[in-house]
């Protein structure tokens, strides 16, 4: 077994996770609730760049039902970043579910 070549395959899919990670965190997704009348605004790294709310649901009677679609929509937004994580690091890992490799995020 060459020690050397391990190490530089190491390297290499290092520097391929760091692009992934950077490619990453310039793509947008949008997840939403109440039939998209709430919809959050995420890059491929889980950070939340936007939140946009229909007026009509603006009640101060009623901040839980608001409150309740802007968690819905945000975590509609976070299951698909990490499906899309997912997913682009199948490639790294020739498909195989690694541990831990499927959650990294930053």
């Amino acid at each position: 077994m060459d020690f050397t070549k391990i190490m530089e395959q190491a390297q290499q899919m290092q520097q391929k996770m760091k692009q992934i990670q950077a490619d990453l965190a310039k793509k947008t997704i949008v997840g939403s609730a109440g039939g998209g009348m709430v919809q959050v605004t995420l890059n491929g790294q889980g950070d939340v760049l936007s939140v946009e709310i229909e007026k009509l649901l603006i009640n101060p009677d009623e901040p839980q039902m608001l409150q309740d679609l802007i968690a819905a929509a945000t975590n509609d937004g976070l299951r698909k970043v990490k499906e899309l994580s997912k997913n682009e690091l199948g490639s790294l890992t020739g498909g195989l579910d690694l541990p831990g490799l499927s959650n990294f995020m930053k």
